[in-house]
Order: structure tokens, then sequence, then C-alpha cells
């Protein structure tokens, strides 16, 4: 009979003490963690073991026990699907919450936006600006850009679609250029695609020249069509598009920001008023609005069109009209 109570004993202390353990597990892995900052950051190396992610998050700075971690993400059964990347950690955060961030994979992301109508040089002051992101081109030229993009002897003037792209910390900027290129690949496919029978462009390298042109002619999206209206006509008939942005890309950094008659007849190039046709390059980065309206342009018969001065656009079918135009919203008359 004694013996038996010795036993009950035994085991209420065993069950007490698994409790208590239990209990002590559970309230560790909800356990904030102390910091050596309001927040630290966490690179996994692809490859690395169990045990090496839970050194590098105590090297890191959270003040945690190497070990306890490592027991805790092979105990969890989740440790093989710890994911690589690049992780921001906040002081108090469980480790509960690590191990679901590395298996999610929620990595820290950064963002760049390239805009609509930005040129090349543009796009890469904003990445030498991007927060946490590598400029392994900055050294580079463009010719040499492209070169690594899979792309040699492509101008880079237009190739990237203006979007907010994500990348996670010390992520390379010619990844980001790389994905940029890509979706202006599929962008312009896609625009392609859609172009009316009727249109004047031959190839999609036309429609995106014309994208740009129409990008850099008007913010307005609703002129964009008529805008695209007016140029496909003038191709058409073999006019030359005379459209002030072709010319001041052609002058470079000699464009002072005010445009006079002997610009417009300085030849370059992409002078349009002195060489007939689609200049050889884009201009800039145009957007989804301008890429349709290269290939779908509004039925028109006009042939010209001068700035309101509200950013919005007055077109016209003949030059007598035209003119009347420009004396009433450039010249006040």
């Amino acid at each position: 009979m004694e013996g038996c109570r010795a036993v009950r004993r035994l085991f209420a202390v065993f069950f007490l003490l698994s409790a208590l353990a239990a209990g002590g597990a559970l309230w560790w892995i909800n356990h904030g963690l102390g910091a050596s900052s309001e927040s630290v950051d966490l690179s996994v190396e692809p490859g690395t073991s169990v045990r090496g992610v839970a050194q590098a998050v105590n090297d890191a700075g959270l003040q945690v026990s190497p070990t306890l971690l490592y027991w805790w993400f092979r105990l969890s059964g989740e440790a093989r699907q710890i994911k690589a990347g690049s992780y921001e950690l906040e002081r108090g955060v469980s480790p509960r919450s690590i191990l679901r961030k590395l298996v999610r994979g929620e990595e820290a992301l950064y963002a760049v936006t390239l805009v609509e109508g930005w040129k090349f040089s543009q796009v890469r002051a904003a990445l030498l600006k991007a927060e946490q992101l590598k400029p392994d081109t900055q050294a580079l030229k463009a010719n040499l850009i492209m070169k690594e993009l899979g792309k040699p002897g492509v101008h880079p003037e237009g190739r990237f679609f203006p979007d907010t792209y994500t990348y996670a910390k010390g992520s390379s900027d010619l990844a980001v250029l790389r994905r940029a290129m890509r979706a202006m690949d599929k962008r312009l496919e896609a625009a392609w695609s859609l172009r009316q029978p009727n249109s004047p462009l031959k190839t999609p390298e036309q429609a995106l020249i014309l994208a740009s042109i129409i990008e850099k002619e008007t913010g307005r999206a609703s002129d964009r069509p008529m805008i695209a209206g007016v140029f496909s006509n003038r191709l058409a008939q073999g006019m030359m598009l005379q459209t002030d942005p072709t010319v001041i890309y052609g002058l470079g950094d000699g464009f002072d920001g005010n445009l006079r008659r002997r610009d417009l007849q300085t030849d370059t190039p992409w002078n349009t008023y002195t060489r007939s046709g689609l200049p050889p390059t884009p201009i800039a980065m145009p957007g989804k609005s301008a890429l349709l309206a290269a290939v779908q342009p509004a039925s028109t018969k006009a042939l010209y069109f001068v700035a309101r001065g509200d950013g919005t656009s007055q077109f016209s079918v003949s030059l007598e009209e035209h003119n009347q135009a420009v004396n009433k919203y450039q010249r006040g008359q």
C-alpha cells in the first residue's frame, strides 16, 4: 500500500514538473525578446543550417539563447521550411514570431518608384538614391548595363516600365532593372497585339518610340489617343512629326529649359523638325496608357495640336485652324 502511494506521488511530481516545463516552454516561445536596438537586421544566406540560423539571430542583436532557439526550430517541425533572405526583427519579437517570419519568407522589403516620362539617366539617379539597394550598375556605362541585362547593342532609353518595384535589403540595382525591363517587354507585347490594322507602325519598336513621344507630349490621359491620332496621320502622309520633346531630347545637356527657333533648326538624330519619320530610339519611359494610345489612336483627321495652357490640347485639321489656335492659346491674341 505504501509502495503504491510512493509511485503515485512520483507520477504526480513527474506530471507537475512536465506541466511546469511545458508552461515554461510555452511562455518562452511567446516571450518578447530584448535587443541591442529598436530593430535588427538578420541575413540568412542560402544553405545556412538550422543551428546557424539560430546563431545568426543572436549575432544580429536579439537577446536569445542560440541553443534554445535551435531546439525550438527543430521541435516545431518547421525548421526545414526556413527561407533564406534579409529580415528585419523588432525588439520585443518572440521566438514564435521569428520562426513564423522565417518560414513565410517575410523579408524586409524596400521600394523604388520609376516615373512615367523619365529618361534613363533619371532612372539611374533614382536607383542610386534607393535605400539599401546595391549600386552594382553605377560604375557601368549604359551599353554595358544593357549587355548585363542580355540586350547588347540595344539603347536603354524607354526599355523599362514605370512602376514601383519592391526589393529585399542588399538586392542589386541590376535585378530591379531586369524586372522593369521584362515588365516593359510584356506590356509592349500586349499593346502590340491590340494594334489597329491600319496603323502606320510596322514593328513593336516603332510603337515604343511613338509611345515615348506621346508620354512626353501630355500628362493628360484623355488627350493621348488624339495626340496619337495626329502623329499616326502625319506618319501615314509622310509629314514630319515636328514634336518639341524629341528636339529637347536630342539637345541633351545643352537644353537650358528654353526651346528656341535655332534649337528647332539644329539637326540631331532626334530632331523631328529636320528629319522625317520616327526618331531612332525612344525618348523616355512610356506608361501603359501611352503604349495603348500609340497602337490604338483616336480616329481623327487632325494633323496639328497646341497646348491650351491648362494641361489639355487644341486639335486642328488644317494649318490655318492651327495658326489661329496658336495665336489664341500661345500668343494671347
